[in-house]
């Protein structure tokens, strides 16, 4: 019997000036691969412009348009099926403050500002999930449809207790 073991390695080895030299990398569990395979598995789906500024290159022609609608704020956020975010906007990040925020004027500019940077991911179709109780819901779902996105559905996800914790007591005027 022989004292060494059989082992699958992948090693890259490569010639520079009559020296070999072997590319190996060690994976969590052990198992050793090639530079190359882990160079494959770290690329992004995005690249660095000149300023600094990132750029997507993957396009996704279906995405989930998620609408939180607080009484304060409005928050949009697309994502693709997986879940993953592609984009989000909210009224205070489009430059309104205060009690402006939570009109309906300024979810439809959140839905403008989101629809223009879901274009560079290529979405057509949405699906719309709408949450909260918010003034802003149905003009950021009619904004999303006038900005030239086929809604294919709309799914209201407010959540509902079914008499969990006490309510706040009510204001007396």
């Amino acid at each position: 019997m022989s004292d060494k073991k059989d082992t699958n390695e992948e090693v890259n080895t490569t010639e520079v000036d009559s020296e070999v030299v072997e590319d190996t990398t060690t994976d969590v569990e052990g198992s050793e691969k090639s530079k190359d395979d882990s160079k494959l598995a770290k690329q992004s789906k995005y690249f660095r412009t000149a300023k600094g500024k990132r750029r997507a290159t993957q396009q996704v022609p279906r995405g989930r348009a998620y609408i939180q609608s607080s009484v304060n704020n409005t928050i949009i956020t697309i994502t693709d099926q997986n879940g993953n975010v592609l984009t989000w906007a909210s009224a205070g990040n489009c430059g309104f403050k205060g009690p402006k925020k939570s009109t309906p004027y300024a979810a439809g500019k959140v839905a403008e500002k989101v629809a223009e940077k879901a274009e560079k991911y290529g979405v057509k179709e949405l699906s719309v999930f709408a949450s909260g109780i918010g003034s802003g819901r149905d003009s950021a779902v009619r904004s999303l449809n006038s900005q030239g996105f086929n809604i294919v559905s709309i799914k209201e996800t407010t959540p509902v207790p079914h008499n969990g914790c006490r309510s706040r007591r009510p204001r007396r005027v």
